[in-house]
């Protein structure tokens, strides 16, 4: 398994052709008469952001300042897969005693989430913890290759990012995951752990709820112990993404091809589409228009393509059993936990005991669903307690 360098470089070629196919949008009409988000993106904010997309935004300096964070690829054979590659950035730590941790990105982010967090997280606390931080790219995501075959699964996710850690010398190691990376966690924490995935820290737990006959303990303090206001709240707005903001969940698990190709040929479907999701889970955060521009310009250009992303969804559901219900087992892996009170889906706290040794828990009022980049400062303090000599997950290292 060789790992190289690498550094992203867009051939002009397809810098015109995505200005050309800009310059040629068709846009809905009739359909929305104010800057309302119940349908979707406003059209006039669509507009405006194709506009800024044609007309002024830079690749070549967002190119710039993600090639200033060291970037490798590894070749990574699957079994019965074949040979993939894995785009991942990778930066170690000064201090001795640092831990290895593998950061998982989701949908509709990218590698991109972690430089927000990882000079703090390398340089780490003065005398206390510090990170050798690996971030790759998902298969089908950023710039490593595609899954290639339906059948490409979540064990075979675990399998290549593990491979990745023990490729780079990291036979022991810690994750932070966030959305479809938490269900990857999950998986990993189910084939590698406890001696290789020694604990992880997710800002999105997807426990089952507790029943009499499968937690019987659990579901005892969940009868004893009042449900707090914030996740009251949180059910409600559980409740109302499910009925208004989940549509894309459907498409991606069962027809992702169907989108793929608006997502493939149009810059405009694949911004609408990603946007929304960037505006509507997060808590008021304010994008700037080079952020947008750049996280949409990474599935653009990625090395699979726009549309590669949505296999990951199709595998979820055509997993047997489906991969959440896979994953709420009881993992004997210690976890943390940051809950946001903005994000979709924040289930009772003591839910989370289902999953395994719950050791570590945080809770804040402000954040959505893009913990790492809207609640970075949120993220390092979480991992350097979590993971200091007398945090929740001391004893890093040991059988």
């Amino acid at each position: 398994m060789s790992t190289k360098t690498f550094e992203i470089h867009i051939h002009d070629d397809q810098l015109t052709r995505l200005r050309q196919k800009l310059a040629l949008s068709d846009f809905p009409i009739g359909a929305q008469v104010d800057d309302s988000w119940n349908r979707g993106p406003p059209v006039a904010e669509i507009k405006r952001l194709v506009q800024v997309w044609h007309d002024s935004y830079d690749w070549r300096k967002a190119e710039a300042r993600l090639n200033a964070f060291p970037q490798f690829t590894t070749s990574i054979d699957v079994d019965e897969f074949g040979s993939y590659e894995v785009h991942h950035i990778h930066k170690k730590s000064s201090a001795s005693n640092a831990v290895p941790l593998l950061f998982l990105h989701g949908w509709p982010g990218s590698f991109i989430e972690v430089t927000k967090v990882l000079d703090d997280l390398v340089e780490g606390q003065s005398g206390g913890t510090a990170f050798h931080v690996v971030a790759p790219s998902l298969i089908d995501f950023g710039f490593s290759s595609p899954s290639k075959k339906e059948s490409f699964q979540f064990e075979q996710h675990a399998e290549a990012y593990h491979k990745l850690m023990l490729n780079l010398g990291y036979t022991q190691y810690v994750i932070q995951a966030g959305d479809v990376g938490s269900l990857v966690a999950r998986f990993i924490a189910m084939r590698y752990g406890p001696f290789h995935c020694k604990a992880y820290h997710t800002n999105t737990p997807v426990p089952a709820e507790p029943k009499q006959e499968s937690h019987p303990e659990v579901y005892s303090k969940i009868l004893e112990t009042p449900l707090t206001e914030a996740e009251k709240i949180a059910l409600q707005r559980l409740a109302h993404f499910s009925q208004e903001g989940n549509g894309y969940y459907k498409q991606q698990t069962t027809k992702p091809l169907t989108i793929g190709y608006a997502l493939k040929d149009s810059p405009v479907a694949l911004l609408a589409w990603l946007y929304e999701k960037m505006h509507d889970w997060t808590d008021n955060y304010p994008w700037s228009d080079d952020e947008i521009l750049t996280w949409v310009s990474i599935y653009y250009f990625s090395t699979p393509g726009p549309d590669a992303s949505s296999n990951v969804y199709y595998a979820m559901e055509h997993h047997d059993p489906p991969a959440f219900a896979a994953s709420q087992v009881y993992i004997k892996v210690p976890f943390g936990v940051a809950r946001f009170h903005n994000d979709l889906v924040m289930l009772p706290k003591l839910w989370n005991h289902t999953l395994g040794p719950f050791v570590f828990d945080s809770e804040h009022e402000r954040g959505g669903h893009f913990a790492a980049w809207e609640r970075p400062d949120v993220i390092v303090k979480d991992l350097l307690e979590m993971f200091h000599g007398g945090g929740a997950a001391y004893g890093f290292g040991e059988k």
